[in-house]
């Protein structure tokens, strides 16, 4: 557990290996352990609807409070949670009070579905309203989830709120910014003040470069479904205190660019050429930046009250491949990583908390330097789009030669 004063480190969106394109690895007890070396307090458990997954679940995991569940050796502590897709293809992210909201959502979707036994991310025969109807009823959290995707989300399908969720709009009380979006970027959209936002990893793979890559900091007095239901309507106290994040420049569909060659275009000109590259033939996609700007209704952010800093970092294993000129998996790196961990308890730790001058004692100058220049937003970053990540570009005091490279170079 987390000292007092720095909250609970969660990240609610992931999967099982029962979702498409995910790893096999995508098991309990592995995700257990590697959530407790990335400094995570709580995960979601993704993929719940799935009947497999839910059993493996059940039998891995002790119940420590009503919709709340706990690893017996690594003390990582679960929330149930599912992604479903509606019939506008609108992803939203379900968090469940309890086994049994579990078991009534899972009947309920089963005459609406293909087959929540094939797949751990299912396709439902429901408009969006009808999803935040039928979870709303049994008591869960819904949202949106990575809301400004070009494929597969809110504002890709819809101009507002209201018009994916009609009446129930008012109901929904967050909004997942996913990786090419940030709260500077979405509060600039007078209709999310109210909202919370969150920032999960949507991981499929267990690793610390994908897990937990953006999280959330409950300021809570314990890492719950109850409590976090109180952070996330903002009740008794209780809060997101920080999103921490990628530099949404980074993500693959921050820009609009082709997504066969990448190359970017302007929004206007992507619209002359009729959505097809000039170059190559393929298909352009809407980036993320100019879909923000086409929705927002103010010129610069502006953020309310309740809304928490935003923290742009980088999984620790691409920061010290980027700094030590290697790959995520090169012996160098992942001694690093590790000796970097054991000294101060997380990945997490190192990559928000840790002093500079002591992560110079144990990985170097030039690491410190590099994961300083993260926090401070000091590195120039060429974005990505097209479903390709964006570039650092490191500074000449730090770069010493190294090639420059983009994080999907780190995958």
């Amino acid at each position: 557990m987390p000292e007092r004063g720095k909250g609970f480190s969660a990240d609610l969106h992931l999967h099982s290996r029962y979702s498409g394109g995910t790893s096999s690895l995508m098991e309990v007890d592995l995700l257990s352990q590697q959530a407790s070396l990335k400094g995570l307090s709580l995960v979601g458990t993704g993929d719940i609807l799935h009947p497999l997954w839910r059993k493996e679940v059940r039998e891995k995991l002790r119940e420590v409070e009503e919709g709340t569940l706990e690893h017996p050796r690594y003390g990582t502590r679960f929330l149930l949670t599912g992604e479903v897709e509606d019939n506008r293809r609108v992803h939203h992210l379900l968090l469940f009070p309890s086994f049994s909201a579990v078991e009534e959502l899972a009947e309920r979707f089963s005459s609406k579905s293909e087959g929540l036994e094939r797949e751990g991310r299912p396709r439902l025969l429901l408009s969006p309203a009808e999803v935040a109807e039928a979870a709303l009823s049994a008591g869960c959290l819904v949202g949106p989830a990575h809301a400004f995707t070009p494929w597969t989300s809110l504002y890709k399908e819809f101009d507002s709120l209201r018009d994916c969720y009609s009446d129930l709009a008012d109901r929904i009380s967050f909004l997942e910014l996913g990786l090419s979006a940030d709260t500077q970027m979405a509060d600039r959209i007078s209709e999310l003040s109210r909202l919370t936002f969150l920032s999960n990893s949507d991981s499929h793979s267990p690793w610390p470069e994908r897990l937990g890559r953006e999280f959330n900091r409950f300021d809570i007095p314990e890492p719950t479904f109850e409590e976090v239901r109180k952070a996330v309507e903002r009740r008794e106290g209780r809060r997101v205190s920080l999103n921490v994040g990628f530099d949404p420049r980074l993500g693959k569909y921050h820009r609009t660019a082709c997504s066969r060659c990448f190359r970017q275009f302007s929004l206007e000109r992507a619209r002359e050429l009729g959505w097809r590259c000039e170059d190559c033939g393929g298909w352009v996609k809407k980036g993320v930046w100019d879909r923000v700007n086409e929705l927002a209704d103010r010129r610069e952010p502006l953020s309310p009250p309740h809304r928490p800093p935003y923290l742009r970092v980088a999984p620790l294993a691409e920061i010290l491949a980027l700094s030590l000129g290697g790959k995520v998996r090169d012996p160098a790196v992942r001694e690093t990583w590790r000796r970097l961990v054991e000294r101060f308890g997380s990945e997490i730790e190192v990559l928000v908390d840790a002093p500079g001058e002591e992560v110079a004692e144990v990985a170097g100058e030039e690491v410190s330097a590099l994961i300083l220049a993260f926090r401070r937003q000091e590195l120039k970053v060429l974005p990505g789009g097209g479903g390709r990540y964006g570039r650092l570009e490191l500074p000449p005091h730090l770069s010493r030669g190294i090639r420059q490279r983009t994080l999907g170079d780190f995958t």
